[in-house]
């Protein structure tokens, strides 16, 4: 079976409902995800859109800290891109119905850790739900958009499925859209498409401890690399700092916005120490923040530290974080009186697949906009707030490009073959699944986590060669299915993180090694793989 889309998407976040919904116009859209339709990482974004709104802030102002933050890795002309079209896309989002915070003075502008004004627009502390509501209730309405749930990108149709030897070195590969496993029928379908967005969102269940959801298996650029699409930077890692340290919640994050309205992180003993680390305080970027609790808890033998909010009034709290309020209520903590323990988790890839300005891969027809793609936006390390801001205004560009593309390609792939699955079995040995992807996270936590050095990476990348080498062999005897794909994509992405690490011979932004703890200029360029 196949189908056939102008234009295809794959994931249903903010990048690829935003690109949606501006082809749709030119011609017919077709949206895959894997699970339902509200299942993507912007709906788990708490904090919200970074962009110039106020009189007393500025686009320069905005650019500066995003390249400081960047640690030298920034590309320039994308960070203005973002900075100077971002105004537009919050209007935009406004105008389709966004419901965002607003003060006496109009919109209530939040300020998070690295920037240097009052720049956040949010909806209290659930902004990315309340994007992700709008721009579905507009795809739901556009008779040019179809959603297929619980449908798995699996590969990238290109030559290499007719026969042709593909390299990354060859300027002339074609995207014409993916195998897909239909799971409720269990079955792979063919899904042609004039150009196709990856929209997938990030890698963060590669680690043990993540603020991501179980989604977030790096399936896009686990698929743009075995296409031979080009990918970079992947061993910028950002670690939230505050993600709840309690079992049962599963490392919810506890949004950089919090800190930003004035809450003190302390240690066991109840002392602050962010003074040890940083001028900024609380204030200071991620890496810093998350390698300041990183150091405390190994000198202090601690699983966790704390953060203090209870010197802001308890309606103050609610009012401004409702959402995280109430969570950490379900688990016993009440913010107005109680410290919060908190470590720091898995949250975001600066890396992903290699795009230019308006979204376009190495590979032709092929579009990655949001978490998956690496726009040269956040160099070594993320600004907060920025990634929803990078996603809507590449989505846009995206389909500017994506647009003149199909205009210019036919329609005919009458000789990509059927999924061949003949010789597989079902096997009743799925704990092999389960076993290796727990020790593939552990094995990321200890060897390529905040702090890395040269001999836990060359651990690690041996350890992950034989899981690879396991799970091939198993996918290769069994039928298809998401658990064993998912497992495949997180393997595959684990690699590329540790091979850019170990490509990297200093610190930087959000990689940090002990062997080479300086930051050298002779390195300020892209890792590219």
């Amino acid at each position: 079976m196949s189908l056939k889309f102008d234009f295809l998407v794959v994931g249903s976040g903010s990048a690829g409902l935003t690109y949606a919904l501006r082809v749709a116009e030119h011609g017919t859209v077709g949206i895959i995800t894997k699970k339902d339709r509200a299942e993507s990482n912007t709906n788990y974004a708490q904090g919200g859109i970074a962009t110039v709104l106020d009189s007393s802030d500025s686009f320069e102002s905005h650019i500066q800290d995003t390249l400081v933050a960047g640690a030298g890795l920034c590309k320039t002309d994308a960070v203005e891109i973002i900075v100077k079209e971002g105004p537009d896309v919050v209007h935009d989002l406004i105008a389709k119905g966004a419901s965002f915070t607003r003060s006496e003075k109009g919109l209530d502008l939040g300020r998070e850790g690295g920037h240097s004004a009052n720049r956040i627009v949010h909806a209290a502390d659930m902004t990315g739900r309340e994007i992700e509501r709008v721009l579905l209730k507009q795809v739901a309405q556009h008779p040019q958009i179809t959603v297929l749930e619980h449908h798995f990108a699996m590969e990238l149709l290109t030559e290499h499925h007719l026969g042709k030897l593909v390299t990354r070195y060859d300027n002339d590969t074609h995207c014409y859209g993916v195998y897909a496993l239909n799971v409720l029928e269990d079955r792979v379908e063919k899904i042609y498409a004039k150009t196709t967005l990856l929209a997938t969102g990030g890698a963060g269940r590669v680690y043990l401890h993540t603020t991501n959801p179980d989604i977030a298996t790096g399936d896009g650029i686990a698929m743009a690399y075995r296409a031979k699409a080009r990918v970079a930077n992947m061993e910028f890692i950002q670690f939230h700092p505050t993600s709840l340290a309690i079992k049962e919640a599963d490392s919810f994050l506890i949004s950089e916005a919090v800190r930003g309205h004035g809450a003190y992180l302390r240690n066991s003993d109840g002392e602050r120490f962010m003074h040890l680390y940083d001028e900024r305080l609380e204030l200071a970027p991620r890496d810093i923040v998350a390698r300041a609790i990183d150091d405390q808890l190994k000198k202090r033998g601690d699983t966790h530290v704390y953060l203090d909010i209870t010197h802001i009034p308890k309606t103050d709290i609610i009012k401004h974080f409702p959402n995280i309020y109430n969570e950490c209520l379900k688990h016993g903590i009440d913010l107005a009186t109680n410290w919060a323990p908190v470590v720091p988790a898995a949250h975001y890839i600066c890396g992903g697949v290699v795009t230019d300005f308006y979204g376009r891969t190495s590979i032709h027809g092929l579009f990655a906009a949001g978490e998956v793609s690496c726009t040269g936006v956040h160099g070594a390390n993320r600004l907060a707030s920025n990634s929803l801001l990078e996603a809507l205004v590449f989505a846009k560009r995206a389909a500017l490009k994506a647009v003149e593309y199909t205009q210019k390609v036919a329609l005919e792939h009458k000789k990509f073959p059927d999924w061949d699955d003949s010789g597989t079995i079902n096997t009743d040995e799925w704990v092999l699944v389960s076993h290796n992807l727990l020790e593939l996270q552990q094995l990321m936590a200890d060897y390529v986590g905040i702090v890395r050095s040269d001999l836990r990476l060359e651990r690690a990348f041996r350890r992950t060669k034989l899981l690879y080498e396991e799970v091939e062999s198993f996918y290769s005897r069994n039928k298809v299915s998401v658990p064993l794909c998912q497992l495949r994509n997180i393997i595959c992405t684990a690699y590329l993180i540790i091979r850019c690490a170990m490509k990297r011979k200093e610190s930087r932004g959000l990689h940090y090694t002990t062997d080479y703890p300086q930051t050298d200029p002779n390195q300020a360029k892209d890792t590219v793989v």
